[in-house]
């Protein structure tokens, strides 16, 4: 079958492409937006990419479209293809039918953290030899791919939240059909979809609703809006997970051996049965991991192995990717985008170079970022950076607003630039204040405006 993808460089489009293309279809698409790393994978794996949303693109027609959840009626490609009766499916309803069914699902869910669990869950089963299927919305390091159909029964997959299609309002996650479940958190988010939390909530117990009786619901301790979904509703068995001696009893529990978090032991039911060692930094990936662990555990795997293979785990692509690094400098990219990801983010930098000139240049470019929803908790999610540089490339009026009123009393630096010129700029600045280490870290959920890449490239000449 021919398939064209509405939408195809989007992490979940991107890596449903891949198995498309792995099962055996030719795969087109159409993108908007192509950068990588996406777009490389894709053009590795024989994807033909077309720019922006022509109706041409569905001449001759294809078999049948896949339509994202960013399209919207009004595009030239989806009214072409209503009008031409081109038959068409949401991208998580052919990935239910085509490659989950009969399946053992392990779906990783929550506002933070869903790629990197899911790639930690990944890669433990992959080292305990269980060689599953994964669809993971990122580029993770140490894999061909960021999606597999695998060769056992087990399929790992990231559950999200965000409606499925313009035709399709409920959450992607339901067509999941998981029977181990990862909820790792609960903030209110996607404030372009959902009015509220509890209409976040709602979706998840639907979610709840379709868990077998068999499975398990693998959740953190002590988090009111999470117990509040269990609460309407849980037909399945839990397993709460946290930090040792945090306040609420949990099956499984962690506990720092390292100041960055980056080694741990795990316990089960209060006793110490592995520990992980130099996996990735903060206490969210501390947890992360646990989670992820737990989740092993649910499909037989020990929690020494699953320690053990996530002892070498490679991390994920802008999940503080190191990209530069000198001997007084090095630069990270990440993908953080809500006040509660930035701060645990740099509280992690903060825990590893506890000396260091940190610099944040933070893009909020998510939908619900640009309604400044987090206006008030922004900029005090920074507060252990020395400086941050806010990257207003979408001219927001409420960004210079916030920065304006609540900068001058910031423990730290607060500076809005409007271009890439002026980011350089003030990191070049920020670089000459005669520190011995110096950390840079690049926030955003979008390309940057090539900003990584230009930083790359630039320190590598410098350095030939």
């Amino acid at each position: 079958m021919h398939l064209h993808f509405l939408g195809i460089c989007g992490t979940f489009m991107g890596s449903l492409a891949l198995l498309a293309r792995e099962l055996g279809h030719r795969v087109s698409g159409s993108d908007q937006h192509v950068y990588p790393p996406m777009s490389t994978q894709l053009t590795e794996a024989g994807v033909d990419i077309m720019n922006g949303y022509e109706p041409a693109h569905l001449q001759p027609a294809p078999d049948l479209v896949i339509v994202g959840n960013a399209m919207s009626r009004g595009n030239p490609a989806v009214e072409y293809m209503l009008d031409h009766n081109l038959p068409y499916s949401s991208g998580p309803e052919f990935l239910r039918t085509q490659v989950l069914q009969n399946r053992w699902v392990l779906a990783v869910s929550g506002t933070h953290g869903k790629t990197t669990t899911t790639t930690m869950l990944t890669w433990i089963l992959r080292e305990a030899g269980m060689a599953p299927g994964y669809l993971i919305g990122g580029v993770p390091n140490g894999f061909d791919n960021s999606a597999s159909l695998g060769s056992s029964d087990f399929f790992v997959i990231e559950a999200d939240e965000y409606d499925t299609a313009f035709f399709d309002k409920r959450s992607k996650f339901v067509h999941y059909l998981p029977k181990t479940l990862i909820i790792n958190n609960l903030e209110y988010d996607h404030a372009d979809i959902f009015p509220s939390l509890a209409d976040i909530q709602r979706q998840f117990h639907h979610l709840m609703r379709i868990l077998p009786g068999v499975g398990e619901v693998i959740y953190p301790a002590g988090v009111e809006a999470v117990d509040q979904v269990l609460a309407k509703g849980c037909w399945s068995r839990r397993a709460a997970f946290g930090i040792e001696g945090a306040g609420e009893a949990a099956l499984w529990t962690c506990s720092a051996k390292s100041d960055d978090c980056a080694t741990f032991t795990v316990l089960h039911k209060g006793k110490v049965v592995a520990e992980v060692q130099g996996s990735m930094a903060g206490r969210h990936n501390m947890l992360n991991g646990l989670a992820a662990i737990a989740a092993a555990h649910h499909v037989g795997i020990l929690p020494d192995v699953a320690a053990r293979a996530l002892s070498s785990f490679p991390g994920v692509k802008r999940r503080l990717e190191l990209i530069v690094e000198q001997p007084a400098l090095r630069i990270y990219d990440d993908f953080a985008h809500h006040p509660t990801a930035i701060e645990e983010t740099l509280g992690a930098l903060r825990a590893r170079h506890p000396q260091a000139t940190i610099t944040a240049v933070i893009e909020p470019r998510s939908n619900t970022m640009k309604q400044g929803v987090h206006y008030d908790r922004l900029l005090p999610s920074t507060a252990v950076a020395n400086a941050v540089v806010w990257a207003n490339l979408d001219a927001s009026d409420w960004l210079d607003t916030l920065v304006l009123e609540q900068g001058p009393a910031a423990a730290n630096s607060q500076l809005v630039c409007h271009d890439q010129a002026g980011i350089l700029d003030a990191l070049s600045a920020s670089l000459a204040n005669g520190s011995s280490e110096h950390i840079v870290v690049l926030m955003s959920n979008g390309g940057f405006g090539g900003l990584s890449a230009r930083l790359q490239n630039d320190y590598r000449q410098a350095a030939q």
